[in-house]
């Protein structure tokens, strides 16, 4: 009787161990659910789409709407001194000088990376969206930016401001003007460079941004010597193909090289 009992006794363990595991399971498979639902609600549909042919100007308050995007580069630190590391290292040719086309592509530590011309909806760049969208990591990350401004004319002490998160350095022309460093949010012009000239014509804005995880994304627009946005700017990314030395000046011609070329 008493060996029926320890049997009887052992059975109802092993059932109540197997209910327990499906039960667990069950709650963790719930639970997935419910942070995936979440996510997704906290993630709107995405912000970017390939840029237009046409010219395309600052929004209602002058934030720059298009860009040409490389797919993200592996790398860590957010101080002054790991940012400054990371985008003196050159992880392609020419990287502070090249004028990619949509398509391009670069290697770099034997992958191939593509440059991905963009309109963003919004006055800022998602660049989570941006990884996403092509399978790329999120964290722990490089991404480089360029794009082209149109100037009617010259124009005297306008500003470079932007906003990033997390970490960015920034070049007008081929010269550093901005860097912000830190784990931080993108906040409307929480980097503003010293005053700068914009030449009549075609100037060459330039950005590097590192994200150790989370969110991602950047802003940036022109100032005037009065600090009001410059909105009579436009973006054209089709002018990189006809960049010489007529229309971005003859230093600034000699210090850029096309992928394509």
């Amino acid at each position: 009787m008493a060996f029926k009992n320890t049997v009887i006794k052992l059975s109802s363990q092993k059932l109540m161990n197997r209910h327990l595991i499906t039960l667990t399971a069950f709650f963790a498979i719930l639970l997935s659910l419910v942070n995936a639902a979440h996510v997704a609600s906290q993630i709107p549909a995405s912000t970017l789409k390939a840029a237009g042919s046409s010219d395309k100007a600052p929004d209602a308050d002058g934030f720059i709407q298009r860009w040409l995007i490389l797919e993200p580069i592996s790398t860590n630190g957010l101080t002054d001194s790991a940012v400054q590391a990371a985008v003196k290292k050159e992880n392609f040719k020419d990287q502070l000088n090249v004028l990619p086309r949509d398509g391009d592509k670069v290697n770099v530590a034997g992958a191939e990376l593509s440059w991905h011309a963009l309109d963003t909806t919004n006055y800022n760049v998602n660049l989570f969206h941006f990884a996403r969208a092509y399978g790329k990591k999120t964290s722990d990350v490089l991404f480089w930016v360029v794009t082209v401004i149109n100037s009617p004319r010259e124009m005297r002490d306008v500003r470079l401001a932007i906003g990033s998160n997390a970490a960015s350095v920034w070049w007008v022309n081929g010269k550093e003007v901005v860097g912000i460093y830190g784990d931080r949010q993108t906040v409307i012009d929480d980097g503003v460079s010293k005053r700068l000239t914009l030449k009549k014509g075609t100037n060459i804005v330039r950005a590097a941004i590192i994200n150790g995880g989370g969110a991602t994304d950047f802003c940036a627009r022109f100032l005037n010597a009065e600090d009001k946005p410059i909105k009579d700017i436009t973006v054209s990314l089709n002018a990189i193909t006809g960049l010489n030395k007529k229309n971005i000046g003859e230093e600034s011609a000699c210090a850029y090289t096309s992928l394509s070329t």
